[in-house]
């Protein structure tokens, strides 16, 4: 008995079953001995041209002799659907593809047990194809073969071949799999061809279809020769009926985390355009963002910010904040980053991961790029580059990137003078508000909060009042119009994200660090 181990690297096997259509969505599983052996043959080929082809003939004939047994992992079946072009004269058409692959869990192996027994010759050669061997199936399917030592423990098989006296078991089903004659089947078969292919050749009705004159050479066949002489299987071969799992297959069911887990709060875009957005139009993007998010989500709270029921959550502010993010030079939104403290559950995961664009200006729509799912550590960073979001950096002064929009008016008197609290500041102004959601958010209080009257970059300027400031849709409702920048200076040092007042959530209202000197 030997026994080898394949691990799929990927975790999915790609394999159509033998005479099954690729859009039939019939997996080769377990795969067939006839696969198995013709993928060590082309390992030999191509990775060891230099082993003398007797000793390959030699070891295709040992395993040839006996079906295997095989001890199959947990594993489900998927599929993905695309169109294809195909061309029909001078018009293009396009056909729907079925690509069909199953899925087994990293680190589980297939087994393969095979009543054979090898010298240490053949051992030897067989354990160095199996080394070689980087993909099984389809060039998709990457995987990794070993042979088993002699001593090591094995599992039990659960896909065997049936005996002619056997009696189907409950619970399971009959799966037919292609394998190779013995030396002995094969001389059978081809003394009962000979006549045929004589009549064949009389009657010119095909072309003379070759046969294979040993076990190696019926596995070295070209499916499209056979095809072109007429064989509806390869010459040399047998179909073997297995007894396997009556449900091969199973379906686990999507549980979301508990509270607790850890979930990534982080995701991060790249966004490509013929014209890039400007950061004027951060609140206009982090909409965009929110509601293609929400339509491919079907609206989950992370990204709505709102119970089933359409009522605002009061958890503190922990769904998404859209945050842009421009370039030093000319303020062009090269990455957009989406953070919520609650994090991304597997619904919220699925449309992150497959929002590919989103609307722009002019017919310029923007392609978006996913760079990752993380946490802010793994993107903070003071410098404009793809890894790195400033708006996570850590650092005593902090400065506007985008206007801060108060969520209160102006408290006066009677007779017209604002009120004023203990520290001398007016109530509801932009200085106070903004001091009022600092605290509420948990930041110190600053030591200087400093008026600044625009955004300075190194090509360009951008005055508070261009930027957009009132979201197009939803019902969030705003203090005032006008946009205010500041400079923060804190008493330590903290860590952002700092985004605050009416259209937070947006891309208004943020805040990056003054890298320190």
């Amino acid at each position: 008995m030997i026994a080898i181990a394949l691990e799929f690297l990927s975790g999915r096997c790609h394999a159509t079953a033998w005479g099954s259509h690729v859009n039939e969505g019939v997996p080769d599983w377990p795969p067939a001995p006839w696969r198995l052996l013709r993928a060590l043959i082309a390992t030999w080929f191509h990775k060891h041209p230099s082993v003398e082809r007797a000793r390959m003939e030699a070891l295709m004939a040992k395993l040839a002799m006996a079906a295997p047994s095989f001890a199959l992992p947990a594993a489900t079946a998927g599929h993905t659907r695309h169109y294809m072009p195909i061309n029909v004269g001078r018009n293009e058409e396009r056909t729907k593809v079925f690509d069909t692959f199953i899925h087994v869990a990293p680190g589980q192996r297939l087994t393969v047990l095979w009543p054979v027994e090898l010298d240490a010759d053949e051992r030897e050669l067989l354990a160095a194809l199996l080394a070689s061997l980087n993909y099984f199936g389809r060039a998709e399917s990457l995987a990794e073969a070993v042979l088993l030592p002699a001593s090591a423990a094995l599992p039990q098989a659960n896909a065997c071949p049936l005996r002619e006296d056997e009696a189907v078991p409950a619970r399971d089903e009959i799966v037919r799999l292609l394998a190779p004659m013995n030396a002995e089947e094969l001389a059978a078969w081809l003394a009962t061809q000979s006549a045929g292919t004589e009549v064949k050749k009389k009657g010119k009705k095909a072309k003379a279809a070759p046969l294979p004159e040993s076990v190696f050479e019926a596995l070295l066949s070209d499916n499209g020769d056979l095809k072109a002489a007429g064989w509806s299987q390869p010459p040399g071969s047998k179909w073997v009926s297995y007894l396997r799992p009556e449900e091969p297959f199973q379906i686990a069911p999507r549980r979301d985390p508990k509270p607790g887990v850890n979930l990534p709060t982080v995701a991060r875009f790249a966004i490509v355009s013929a014209v890039a957005p400007q950061i004027t139009e951060a609140l206009s993007l982090g909409e965009r963002f929110h509601r293609a998010l929400t339509a491919r989500s079907d609206g989950a709270p992370v990204f709505t910010g709102c119970d089933p029921g359409k009522v605002a959550r009061t958890d503190g502010h922990r769904h998404a904040y859209y945050l842009s993010e421009c370039d030093e030079q000319r303020g062009e939104v090269k990455f957009l980053t989406i953070f919520a403290r609650e994090g991304f559950n597997d619904t919220a995961r699925g449309a992150l991961e497959s929002l590919r664009k989103t609307w722009g200006y002019d017919g310029h729509d923007l392609q978006l790029i996913l760079l990752g799912l993380g946490h802010p550590g793994d993107f903070a960073g003071t410098n404009t580059e793809p890894s790195q979001c400033r708006a996570f950096g850590t650092a005593h002064e902090w400065i506007s990137l985008t206007p801060f929009v108060p969520t209160r008016h102006l408290k006066t008197r009677k007779n017209g003078e604002p009120k004023l609290d203990e520290n001398g500041l007016a109530i509801g102004s932009p200085t106070h508000d903004l001091l009022r959601l600092l605290g509420t958010s948990g930041f110190p209080c600053p030591d200087s909060v400093e008026e600044v009257s625009h955004l300075e970059l190194a090509n360009r300027r951008f005055r508070w009042l261009q930027f957009q400031r009132g979201r197009k849709h939803g019902e969030g409702a705003h203090a005032g119009v006008r946009g205010f920048g500041f400079r923060l200076t804190f008493p330590t040092a903290v860590t952002g994200p700092i985004a605050l007042g009416y259209g937070a959530h947006f891309g208004l209202g943020l805040f990056v660090p003054i890298p320190e000197s």
